[in-house]
C-alpha cells in the first residue's frame, strides 16, 4: 500500500539523498574521505628479488634495502605522493625460482623490477618482456641485463668489472691467473680479463676454470700460484661468494721458497710503516686480486679486517669507496631504517646497486608527476631520455640510443666506469681518484 508524501518525510529523504550525493562526490571526486592520509595518487609498486639461503651466491642486503627505501620515502610522503610498495621475492639461484618471481611481479601488477640480482637473465626476462615490466638497476650478473630492451643497467656489469680489472691488473703483474666459475657466464670471462691486460701490451691470462660452490678449491689454488710464478704474479678469483673459500684454500697451500724464506714472520697484512707499492705483498709473493661483489668490505671485516688474507689486495668497482661523502644519503637511510637489520650493509655492492636503482625510479616517478604510474610510462620515459642524477655515485645515467654503449654482447651498457681500489689495513680505498673509462675496452673483447 503506497503511503502519502508529507512533508516531514520529504524532507527526511532530501536530506538522505543529499548526504548520499555528497558521500559519493568526495569518493569520486577526490579518492580519499576528509581526515584520511594518502591523497589521490595510487600507489605504485614493484619488486626487488635476490637469491637468499643458498650454496653459491647469496644477497640478501637487496631486497633488505628496498624495504628500508620504502619505510624511509614513505616516512616523507613517498614518491611525489605515491606510496612505495615494494614486494620481495628469493628467487633461490635457479631459473625455476627467477621465473616464478617474475611471474609473481606479473600477477601482482608491479610496474617495474628494481635492484635485483639473478644469474637467470634468460628465466626472468622473458615474463617481463611480455607483459612490458622493466628491469631497473640489476646487479649486471646476466646477459640479458644488457640485451634486453626493457633492462635499464645502472653499472657496466661483469663485463666492465673484469675488463677494468684486466687494465688495473696490467700496471702491476706481469702474470696472471684468472679462477673463475665453470658456467655459461664465466666463460666469457678470460676475453674481458684479457682486454684490459693487451691495453698495457700483456700476456693473456691463465684461464682455470671451477666449480663454482665447491667446498675448497686447494687444486685450482696450486695451479694457479704455479701458473703465476713468483715474480710479479697475480691471482685473481671471480667465483661470487665462493670467492672467500677460494683463498682460504690458497691461503693454506705450503709456502713457496720466496715466502719461507722472508723470515720476518708477518702475514701479508703487516706492516712496519713503509708500503710494497700498492699491493701491501711481501716482495716475492703472488699479488692476489678479484672485483667488487666477489670481494667487498664485508668480506674483509669478516675475515680479519688488517690481517685478513685480503690485506693488498686490488679490487675493481663499479662505484666509489664505501667511505666516500656520495654515500651520505643512503647511510642516513639505512641508520634510521635498518639499523636493526644486518643484512643491510652499505659497504655492500648489491645494497649500493639497490639504493642507486630506487633513485633511478623516484626520479622517473617524480618526472612523470601522474596520479597514476604505470610499468608503460616508466619504461617510454626511460627510453625518451629521462637523465638520472645519483649524486656522483655514477656519472649521470640516460639510455637513449645514442648513450648505449653498443658492445657485443652488452650493448645496453650506458655506465662504463669504474674504480680501481687496493686493500690497506684492512679497508679498500682508492687506487686512484675518481672513475675509469673501460667502454672502448669492453669494445674490443671478443
Amino acid at each position: 500500500m503506497c503511503m502519502p508524501m508529507t512533508g516531514r518525510r520529504l524532507t527526511s529523504l532530501l536530506a538522505y539523498v543529499t548526504t548520499a550525493a555528497t558521500g559519493a562526490s568526495l569518493l569520486t571526486g577526490c579518492g580519499v574521505l576528509p581526515g584520511a592520509t594518502g591523497g589521490s595518487r595510487e600507489p605504485v609498486t614493484v619488486m626487488t628479488w635476490a637469491p637468499d639461503q643458498t650454496r653459491a651466491t647469496n644477497m640478501p642486503g637487496m631486497p633488505a634495502m628496498a624495504q628500508a627505501y620504502a619505510r624511509w620515502i614513505n616516512s616523507q610522503g613517498g614518491i611525489d605522493g605515491h606510496e612505495l610498495r615494494v614486494l620481495t621475492c628469493n628467487e633461490h639461484n635457479t631459473s625455476t625460482g627467477a621465473a616464478a618471481c617474475a611471474r609473481r611481479a606479473v600477477r601482482e601488477k608491479a610496474v617495474a623490477v628494481v635492484g635485483s640480482y639473478s644469474q637467470n637473465g634468460r628465466a626472468f626476462m622473458a615474463p617481463l618482456e611480455a607483459a612490458g615490466i622493466p628491469y631497473i638497476g640489476g646487479y649486471g650478473i646476466s646477459e640479458d641485463e644488457f640485451t634486453s630492451p626493457l633492462s635499464y643497467p645502472v653499472n657496466g656489469g661483469l663485463a666492465s668489472l673484469i675488463a677494468g680489472h684486466g687494465m688495473q691488473l696490467a700496471e702491476s703483474c706481469r702474470t696472471v691467473s684468472l679462477v673463475r666459475p665453470d658456467t655459461l657466464a664465466g666463460d666469457k670471462l678470460p676475453e674481458l680479463l684479457n682486454s684490459g691486460l693487451r691495453k698495457a701490451s700483456h700476456r693473456n691470462a691463465v684461464d682455470i676454470p671451477a666449480v663454482e660452490d665447491a667446498a675448497e678449491y686447494t687444486a685450482q689454488a696450486g695451479r694457479a700460484r704455479e701458473k703465476a710464478g713468483e715474480e710479479n704474479g697475480c691471482v685473481t678469483a671471480v667465483l661470487g661468494e665462493r670467492t672467500q673459500t677460494f683463498f682460504d684454500s690458497f691461503r693454506r697451500l705450503p709456502a713457496t721458497e720466496a715466502e719461507a724464506g722472508d723470515g720476518d714472520g708477518k702475514g701479508e697484512g703487516d706492516s712496519d710503516g713503509t708500503d710494497e707499492g700498492d699491493s701491501g705483498a711481501k716482495p716475492g709473493a703472488v699479488r692476489i686480486s678479484s672485483v667488487l661483489g666477489s670481494v667487498g668490505q664485508p668480506v674483509i671485516d669478516r675475515t680479519g679486517g688488517a690481517r685478513s688474507p685480503f690485506e693488498g689486495a686490488f679490487v675493481t668497482g663499479w662505484y666509489p669507496e664505501a667511505a666516500d661523502k656520495s654515500w651520505a644519503p643512503m647511510r642516513k637511510v639505512i641508520q634510521e631504517h635498518a639499523f636493526a637489520d644486518n643484512r643491510v650493509d652499505p659497504a655492500d655492492a648489491g645494497v649500493q646497486t639497490t639504493w642507486i636503482a630506487y633513485t633511478v625510479l623516484k626520479e622517473v616517478v617524480e618526472a612523470l608527476d601522474a596520479d597514476r604510474v604505470t610499468a608503460t610510462q616508466i619504461a617510454h620515459a626511460l627510453d625518451r631520455g629521462e637523465r638520472i642524477d645519483t649524486g656522483g655515485l655514477t656519472p649521470a645515467l640516460r639510455w637513449k640510443y645514442e648513450d648505449l654503449l653498443g658492445a657485443p654482447g652488452f650493448p645496453r651498457i650506458v655506465n662504463r666506469e669504474v674504480t680501481f681500489q687496493v686493500v690497506r689495513q684492512g679497508q679498500l680505498v682508492a687506487q686512484r681518484p675518481g672513475f675509469v673509462d673501460v667502454g672502448e675496452t669492453v669494445l674490443s673483447a671478443p
